[in-house]
């Protein structure tokens, strides 16, 4: 439990007290400001710690920020000295890149405050390296993304926090369910001023039959016949043909996403697939042939792997030559069958895995392209996406650093609206349940829409 005089700093302060895995720990906390320093008083196991920062805030909203950096700061110290550094130290937000973002718009060293909040110089230079493989895209000017979601998937697994349920129990909604999603691409038309890409996700997109996805192609083709990125995160390799990837082809798409997260069988069986390692290989080698850039995900710590079965995978994804890897760290979700069984990650060699993948990407001629965070991560770490020269997913980067606007459609969808003049975001989101959904479809188009008209 946290008492604290300063409500507004309490998310904040929570995000680093879970971060220790300290959440049924008592503290207490003071707050207070005066004479341009900034006071945090904590008491812990029995023990008082103060701190004092001597900082200049201009405005309301720099005054904001800078207490919720020093309270964080002041938690993480005490913290830090009885359970050890954290890679990422004090900094719980999500998007690393976008603070060091801020940073070096306002004319300052982004590593100065990193070396302030603790984080690692190996963290500090991944960022580093991020923001130069972004160059060229990063800054690009504005435009519009739009996200398509198809949430239907063979199996769910153990991880998964999404609202996919098993096809067997969703599919009388399939067809539904398209009309109301081409109704939808229809009419963000207007919306879209300057296109910059097209994600298909889900879910799996590739679980559904041949003729449905191509009534979804077709929508697409009609409202938009030119796609500068198209990508379609086809999923599992056990639902895809060549039926499926001749009309991807056919329709404009240029990445496909195959999402093994493991080349272990044991694991895959483990975690809830119905595919094997093999299924994978030969999935990638059919989409191939149809010239996509192709992305393939990765998790580390799935079903007690070990570093050695996690670098088998790793080697496995890198053999294929995709245009992107991407590895994720095992997070903790709300409503992942996962959370369910267990309280907090502890994985035996996490960091190992990451710092091998990192080790292994770039000798192999990868560079860090986008990266996020997600709370309840195993090992404080976080999420990279890697890619090959000259193949960096556009949409992943925009969505990630929000610098562009995203019109998002289909059930649990979330659309973002940019304010760049008063450096915010409006977000709109649709109904997770299915039925919901289609039933309301009316009035979600109307709601977001007006949020981008306004």
């Amino acid at each position: 439990m946290l008492n604290t005089n300063s409500e507004y700093l309490k998310p904040e302060i929570m995000d680093v007290i879970r971060a220790f895995g300290c959440e049924d720990k008592d503290f207490g906390h003071y707050f207070s400001f005066g004479s341009g320093k900034f006071f945090n008083a904590v008491e812990y196991d029995g023990e008082f710690f103060d701190f004092e920062n001597e900082c200049e805030a201009e405005g309301d909203l720099e005054f904001r920020r800078l207490a919720k950096r020093f309270a964080k700061l002041a938690f993480y110290s005490v913290l830090s000295k009885r359970y050890g550094r954290l890679p990422w130290g004090a900094l719980t937000g999500i998007r690393p890149t976008k603070l060091a973002y801020t940073e070096i718009s306002a004319g300052r060293d982004f590593k100065s405050l990193f070396k302030q909040m603790d984080v690692s110089e190996a963290n500090a230079l991944l960022v580093e390296k991020t923001i130069a493989a972004q160059k060229g895209i990063y800054g690009r000017g504005g435009g519009q993304d739009l996200f398509i979601s198809i949430p239907f998937c063979p199996t769910k697994c153990d991880y998964c926090s999404f609202i996919t349920a098993p096809i067997t129990a969703t599919r009388k909604y399939v067809d539904e369910y398209i009309d109301c999603l081409i109704k939808e691409i229809y009419s963000v038309k207007p919306l879209i001023k300057k296109l910059n890409s097209v994600y298909i996700g889900g879910g799996t997109p590739f679980v559904i039959e041949a003729v449905q996805l191509e009534k979804i192609y077709k929508a697409v083709a009609e409202v938009f016949p030119s796609v500068p990125e198209y990508t379609v995160e086809a999923g599992r390799p056990d639902v895809f043909s060549e039926e499926k990837l001749m009309l991807s082809k056919e329709y404009g798409v240029t990445r496909i996403c195959v999402n093994p997260q493991s080349f272990n069988d044991k694991t895959l069986v483990a975690i809830g697939r119905k595919h094997t390692a093999e299924q994978t290989v030969e999935a990638f080698k059919t989409a191939e042939k149809y010239g996509f850039d192709i992305n393939i995900d990765l998790i580390a710590g799935l079903a007690e792997e070990g570093v050695k079965d996690f670098e088998y995978s790793l080697d496995e994804a890198i053999s294929l030559n995709p245009a992107n890897i991407t590895v994720h760290t095992l997070s903790l979700k709300s409503g992942a069958k996962l959370k369910e069984n267990v309280k907090r990650l502890n994985v035996a060699g996490i960091a190992d895995m990451v710092n091998l993948s990192r080790d292994k990407l770039e000798a192999a001629g990868y560079s860090p392209y986008y990266m996020y965070r997600q709370k309840y991560q195993a090992g404080g770490l976080e999420n990279v996406g890697w890619c090959k020269g000259g193949k960096p997913c556009v949409y992943n980067i925009n969505v990630m650093e929000e610098i562009s606007d995203n019109i998002a459609v289909g059930a649990n969808a979330i659309s973002k609206k940019l304010f760049g003049d008063e450096n915010r975001i409006e977000r709109y989101a649709t109904p997770k349940d299915l039925p919901t959904y289609i039933n309301k479809i009316d009035r979600i188009t109307e709601e977001r829409n007006r949020l981008f008209n306004d």
